[in-house]
């Protein structure tokens, strides 16, 4: 059997913000809060050590939920959890889209709390996967691919963002999203030439 790697035995700061220093490959520990969302969660752990660069199907509900966002936003919400919040759980990319690992129950309480805000969905809800939902996740070993971890599982129980910093992180990053249109110079002459021949 193959034996895992581990980068750290827990997070590293990166001295600027608090953040840990970005871990690629998951902990042994990490494996095991993995595997745990299982129904057979040796099985599982034992089958993604024999092949750790092999991405793993894991169902939600137990031991995590998973919010499934565009690739540019979640990076900005990662940014704004770390920068202004309380910090992120693990997160993952996986095919163009950001997978943030949250609070069992996120799925299902982050979408009526959406609506609560009267959100306008300028952007595409957040996918929020909970009980009855499978995610693909990362291999245990960086590997080149679709799939990566950007925040590794390092420990057995890792910090999970609950649904109120989901949200909060959520709308700040559509806030914060940058324009390819100049602002309007209000000096300038306009002219309606939706009449003119």
């Amino acid at each position: 059997m193959t034996t895992l790697t581990t980068a750290s035995t827990g997070p590293s700061l990166d001295g600027t913000d608090g953040r840990p220093a970005s871990a690629t490959h998951v902990t042994p520990q990490g494996a095991a809060w993995l595997a745990s969302a299982s129904a057979r969660p040796e099985h599982t752990l034992a089958a993604w050590l024999a092949r750790p660069t092999t991405p793993a199907a894991l169902p939600c509900g137990t031991a995590f939920d998973v919010v499934n966002v565009p690739l540019v936003r979640g990076r900005r919400m990662l940014d704004l959890l770390w920068e202004r919040g309380s910090g992120s759980g693990p997160a993952a990319v996986h095919r163009g889209r950001m997978l943030l690992f949250a609070t069992p129950g996120t799925a299902q309480r982050l979408p009526a709390l959406l609506a609560w805000e009267e959100w306008s969905p300028a952007a595409p809800a957040p996918l929020c996967h909970g009980l009855g939902d499978a995610v693909t996740v990362p291999p245990l070993a960086a590997v080149p691919g679709p799939s990566r971890w950007l925040v590794a599982p390092d420990r057995r129980l890792p910090r999970l963002p609950g649904p109120d910093a989901l949200l909060w992180a959520f709308l700040h990053a559509g806030r914060g999203a940058a324009t390819i249109f100049p602002s309007p110079d209000p000096d300038a002459n306009v002219y309606d030439v939706s009449t003119r021949r």
